[in-house]
């Protein structure tokens, strides 16, 4: 079993001590959070082991789960890195895109793992569709949330919009070609609410919308390609996929046939994937285990992360 420590003990943090503690991939050694207080309450409720030191912990594992405000993801990443400790880092990966590489370049050298916490990779509804998705041309997001005082010390793009951005980098086979955005400051200092438009070099454009001043939860993406259309739900873990064919000559009487200008005529129908319950944030916690245990690259790799991180900075900058 892997070693595995736990660095930040905010809400996020209590989440991946709780399922550390449940895999079977890993031994829960301990965590370390700054604050005495939080440290003390959960160690009197959950019994956890805490670490006054970092170094303390860091010696005593063999990957260190990175769970802290982005501010101090760099830091500590390095510093785990230099003892040759695998890290799981929560997104995004770094504050900016030159720690980003600083931290990539280093996880080489040392010769050890990293992924990072792009936890919607392994929603059940994308996870159904995954392959379904194939050389999508243009890509609609809405990922809208209720005013939560958590996470506004960051903008709306790293707070939310990233985990679109991510997913969309996964499925697009082609170079981001340009960058567009703009944003909007309601509540906080940050904006709140955000617009953008990816270009990538195919020919695909991506559509995104993030929100965290909505009236209601949404969490949609809509995926257009050659005779397809597939629509996933994150929220509701639900998806939809339509596809057309080359109609028969002979349909039969309750085929939907559309027929374009040209005279071609084509049968819609509908495929409807099975879509396994999961615990997105155990899975991907569980895979990270399976590449330190078979040496492969992590199923959201450093780079990936840092991609993800490097296209929402320049949405910002478009502000």
């Amino acid at each position: 079993m892997i070693k595995a420590g736990v660095l930040g003990a905010g809400h996020l943090g209590k989440i991946h001590l709780r399922l550390l503690q449940q895999s079977d991939q890993y031994e829960l050694i301990g965590f370390h959070d700054p604050n005495p207080a939080v440290a003390a309450s959960i160690t009197e409720e959950f019994g956890y082991q805490h670490f006054t030191q970092l170094d303390d912990l860091l010696d005593a594992v063999d990957m260190i789960d990175i769970v802290t405000p982005t501010l101090f993801h760099f830091g500590v990443a390095q510093k785990a890195i230099l003892k040759g400790k695998h890290v799981f880092i929560e997104k995004p990966i770094t504050a900016t895109v030159e720690e980003a590489q600083t931290i990539i370049a280093l996880a080489k050298k040392q010769g050890v793992l990293g992924q990072v916490g792009h936890v919607e990779r392994f929603n059940p509804a994308f996870l159904a569709v995954q392959n379904e998705i194939q050389n999508p041309m243009f890509i609609e997001t809405h990922r809208l949330a209720e005013f939560n005082p958590r996470g506004t010390d960051v903008p709306v793009v790293l707070d939310l919009m990233i985990h679109d951005i991510d997913i969309i980098l996964s499925v697009v086979n082609a170079p981001v070609k340009k960058v567009t955005g703009s944003g909007v400051s309601v509540i906080s200092d940050t904006p709140d609410i955000a617009n953008a438009r990816i270009e990538f070099e195919n020919g695909c454009v991506a559509n995104l919308t993030a929100s965290r001043i909505s009236l209601k939860n949404m969490r949609k993406s809509r995926f257009f390609q050659k005779d397809a259309y597939i629509s996933v739900d994150f929220l509701e873990k639900k998806v939809e996929v339509v596809k057309m064919k080359n109609a028969p000559k002979e349909a039969d009487e309750f085929a939907m046939i559309l027929q374009n200008a040209e005279g071609v005529k084509k049968q819609i129908y509908f495929d409807n994937p099975t879509v396994q319950n999961n615990n997105a944030i155990l899975d991907e916690l569980n895979s990270f285990a399976n590449a330190i245990n078979t040496s492969s690259t992590p199923a959201v790799s450093l780079a990936q992360g840092g991609k993800a991180l490097e296209v929402a900075l320049q949405v910002i900058a478009d502000f």
